[in-house]
């Protein structure tokens, strides 16, 4: 008796999939013969980071932070759990939207490095392929140092970049008609 052979597809999303993304990421494989298996990874936002980048962004507009905007530890440990529970809800609906699909799916949230988290992960589970989804980073791409491109210097397995929340169509209008970017 022959073991039947799993398809993973990791699945890097810096936001919550809708309803078109999740049917555009089951629809690019409906033709692989192996039963595909999706491992989902949402980031979590680092409230200190975020604090950090708040403060900056003040002291950068040259306004002085008033005692009120200054956060203890305490507020920021309560806003990183904030942040953690909407996480864990986002990456619930994404594996419900790809659950929706018909998809194999399970997701986790993580803290770790987005792009470390993804290497891991296709590492962990042997997989055949990465998918990011994100919103446009123009000057990110442009520089080389966004997600996609930062894996594919790092990852041995093919890696396609979609933007979220737009068709195919919509995205080859955004790379100038070539499409999503390559393999």
């Amino acid at each position: 008796m022959s073991e039947a052979t799993t398809y993973d597809v990791v699945l890097l999303v810096e936001q919550p999939l809708s309803a078109e993304d999740a049917a555009q990421v089951r629809g690019l494989h409906a033709g692989v013969e192996e039963h595909v298996r999706y491992h989902v990874l949402l980031p979590v936002e680092d409230a200190a980071a975020r604090v950090e980048s708040a403060m900056g962004s003040l002291a950068a507009s040259e306004v002085l932070a008033s005692p009120a905007l200054v956060m203890d530890d305490e507020s920021v440990a309560e806003m990183q759990r904030e942040l953690l529970d909407r996480a864990r809800t986002e990456c619930t609906g994404c594996v419900d939207k790809l659950a929706r699909t018909g998809a194999d799916v399970t997701g986790e949230v993580t803290s770790a490095e987005p792009v470390e988290a993804l290497t891991a992960k296709v590492a962990e589970v042997g997989a055949a392929e990465a998918i990011i989804l994100t919103r446009k980073h123009v000057i990110a791409e442009f520089f080389h140092v966004d997600w996609t491109s930062r894996a594919r210097r790092k990852l041995g397995v093919p890696i396609l970049h979609l933007l979220e929340h737009e068709n195919f169509d919509e995205q080859a209008e955004h790379y100038g008609g070539e499409g999503v970017t390559g393999l």
